[in-house]
This record gives C-alpha cells, structure tokens and sequence, in this order.
C-alpha cells in the first residue's frame, strides 16, 4: 500500500492499517506493557517519508505519532498515524571534527561501532539499546553527564520536519527557538529525523558495579548517601535496590536474588578511581563484583540493564538533597522487608556539568536537582495490579525533597502533558513555540 500525497510525494516504507500483516510487529517496542492502536503506521525509510506522511495526516485530519526503539512514551491510538522511524539508522562519523550525525532510528551502539574505532564516544547513557534521539531530546543523561553534561548539551543542529510537513534544520543560530524547544522539550514540535552532535575524546574508563546482598540495603545506601557527593566531576554513580528474576542469563549469585547494585565510573587514573570507590567496596557482604578498566564501548557492563523488550512501570522524581530521613523513607516502601513487584528502584548522584548548560541553550529539565530517583516495576504475574501503586509509593516517599522530574524519567507521559517540569517562564515559552510551529495540535493532543 503507498501512501501518496497531495503533491504525489510517495513513502517508500511499509503503510499499514490494523487489518494488515505485520501491524502489530512494526508497532512493537521495548516496553510490552503498552499497546498503540493507530489507524495508520508507517515505516518511515527517510526524512521525506517523514514529511510525506504529515502532510498525509494534516490534510486527513489525523493527528501524528513517532516512535523509534519503543522506549519513549505512548499515546497514539484512534484518530492517530503513528511513523516509525526505526529504518532510519544512518551514522555518519567525522573524526576531525569530532562530530556524529544520527538518524531518528539509531540505537546508541550504533553509533559506539563507528566511534570506538577513533578513540571518541558520544554521551551514551546506561543502555546502548536505547534510541540516540529520543534519549537526547529528553536530555540524555550519561553516566558520564557529571563530567561532560547532558547529551543535549553537545547537539550541534537538528533535521525536523514541522507540523507542515516541511524538512528543516535548526540549530542555535538558525531556528533557535525550536531548536530550544526541542532540546528538552521533545514533544510536540515536530518530528525529529537527524541529530548532529560533538564527539568527546575517550576511549576507556575505569568503572562497573558491586553488587551487595538485598538484606543489607539499609546499610548499604546510607553509606552510598554519604560517599557519592564527596566524588569528583570526574566520577559517577548511582545505586539500585534490585528483585532479580531466576533468569539463568544472569550471573549464578544474581539469579532470583535480591541486590543492592552500586554503579561506579571515573575517566582518570584507574588507581585513583579504586582510591575512590574503596569507601564502599566494604559497606556490606558482597554477592558479585565487575569493577575494572573497561572500553567507554562496554560502558552497558556499568548498570547491567536488561537488553531485551519487557513490560514495565515506571516514573521518577529529581532531588533537590538525600538527606538520611529520605533514605529511609525509600527502604520503607521498597526495602527487603516489603514484597514488591518493583524490578527497580535507583538513586543517581546529579551535580557537576549537569547542573548547567554546557554548550548550546536548551530546555533540560532538573537541572537544579542533586539526585534522581526511578521506580520501574514489572505488571507481570499475580502483583500485576500492584505495580502501578507501587511506583506510585516510591515517588510519594520522597516528596518531600522533590523538585520536578527529570524527563525521560518521568514515566510514559509525553513531555507537553507535563508542564510542572518547566519553570513557569520556560513552559510559557515552550507552549508559545509549540502553538507557532503546531497551531492546529498535529503532534500534541487538544482540548
């Protein structure tokens, strides 16, 4: 089936209806807990099939949908064409520059394959299975963000096609508003079919994870809340209370255990970053370790992410402090003496390059934030109808030191439904960008 508009533009991507094969298999993502029923999906191959199919969908009255690795928010259903961008996966590498160019469906180990070869990386976050752009407009957060920043502050110019159907390129001096806007805001101004961005020099680190027995959490992220804001910029970490299946996948003294997972990296001096983190190598019984110098092309052995699609829950809040009440407060609804369907609840230190914008304007929310808490729970099995009210608990027990969220953890809600994250100046703003680009709503719900 094509799909032709009316200047007889054609997609040269799959056009499929809920009664045609392979529907369902190009609708699906990372996360199989939701469902999309659009009445039109295309699979996008370019950014002119991006651009044939908005004007497809302007002129037809339907609004518009995008989704590349499936890890992003979901909304689309009746009234919607969602486009798939995942064919999109074009990685250009100029190491003279120093600069990437990504197309709307790479995956970050995509783009680690044409980087590592010349001794650079890009801001890649705890997982190289999530999609470049998605993860860079919502900010982006590496585990090397204290260092370097967010990945949204290293984007040099964006290809978006607009509400239109128009192919444009923006970037801090052409187009700075959506260029602002897009940086952080994500949604609601047009699909994003290209990122440029900088490169940074690195080629290993010194880093990985120790893991400690579930039953001593308390223990464990009270030391963690004392040691993780004594660390350089150079150094970063996060700690995650974990319910680990019996996956035969996972290391023996893993399987269908409780853990506590304390991440660690530093870009210097290995010695030093042992020096660092030997505070914590004692802060409780020890089930596994994988601590070393590692390539930034296996940075994924840091957080152990799960690499494949699963069903999954989850919404998180930015911290203004830790303090030892909030700790406690987190052990008591998600600690080793409550059973839980939470597969995942993670503490992040915040700070450092973070807490600014390091290269270009953008709207990144939680910049102000010290840390970052994320509850993710599996509706799987008996506790299904648990999961929702329990990363509902997490996010209520630490209100009290919450500013906001950062976006991408903010759970499946699309970033123009969350104005609380803005500040009230940079919502009016984004609002007014959105509404000059979008007027008639084609990429955000209306009243």
């Amino acid at each position: 089936m094509s799909l032709t508009t009316p200047d007889a533009a054609t997609v040269a991507g799959p056009v499929l209806t809920p009664t045609d094969p392979g529907y369902a298999a190009e609708l699906a993502g990372f996360n199989v807990a939701t469902v999309q029923t659009p009445d039109i999906v295309v699979g996008a191959t370019s950014a002119d099939d991006v651009a044939a199919a908005v004007r497809y969908a302007r002129d037809h009255g339907l609004r518009v949908g995008v989704r590349a690795t499936g890890h992003g928010p979901v909304v689309e259903g009746n009234g919607y064409l969602t486009i798939v961008t995942s064919r999109m996966t074009e990685v250009s590498v100029d190491p003279v520059t120093r600069t990437a160019r990504v197309g709307a469906g790479a995956r970050w180990r995509d783009v680690i394959a044409a980087t590592a070869a010349h001794g650079l990386s890009g801001l890649v976050g705890s997982s190289s299975s999530v999609g470049v752009v998605g993860y860079t407009l919502g900010g982006g957060l590496s585990p090397l963000g204290r260092q370097f920043g967010y990945a949204a502050d290293h984007v040099r110019s964006i290809e978006v096609v607009t509400a239109d159907g128009t192919i444009r390129t923006v970037d801090a001096g052409a187009g700075p508003d959506l260029f602002w806007a897009l940086l952080g805001g994500r949604d609601g101004c047009g699909i994003v079919t290209a990122v440029e961005f900088d490169l940074i020099e690195l080629s290993s680190i010194y880093g990985g994870g120790i893991f400690f027995a579930g039953s001593a959490a308390e223990q464990v992220l009270h030391a963690w809340r004392r040691w993780a804001p004594t660390l350089p910029e150079e150094a970063g970490t996060s700690v995650a209370i974990l319910r680990l299946p019996p996956d035969p996948a996972l290391p023996a003294p893993l399987q269908g255990q409780m853990a506590v997972h304390v991440r660690f990296t530093y870009t210097g001096d290995p010695a030093i970053g042992a020096q660092l983190l030997a505070p914590m190598t004692t802060a409780g019984p020890v089930l596994l370790q994988n601590v070393a110098v590692m390539p930034v092309a296996a940075l994924d052995a840091v957080h152990m992410d799960p690499p494949g699609p699963m069903p999954s829950i989850e919404r998180g809040s930015a911290l203004r402090e830790l303090p030892a009440e909030a700790v406690d407060a987190v052990l008591a609804v998600a600690g080793p003496a409550v059973a839980s369907p939470l597969a995942i609840v993670e503490l992040r230190l915040l700070g450092g390059k973070l807490a600014a914008p390091q290269g270009v304007p953008n709207s990144v929310t939680a910049r102000s934030a010290a840390y970052n808490i994320l509850a993710i729970a599996v509706p799987a099995g008996a506790a299904a109808e648990l999961a929702g009210p329990h990363v509902g608990a997490v996010n209520a027990a630490v209100a009290p030191w919450a500013d906001g969220a950062a976006l991408n953890f903010a759970g499946q809600t699309p970033a123009v439904e969350l104005p609380e994250l803005w500040s009230p100046d940079d919502c009016d703003r984004l609002s007014a960008i959105r509404e000059r680009h979008d007027p008639d709503g084609v990429f955000r719900r209306t009243a």
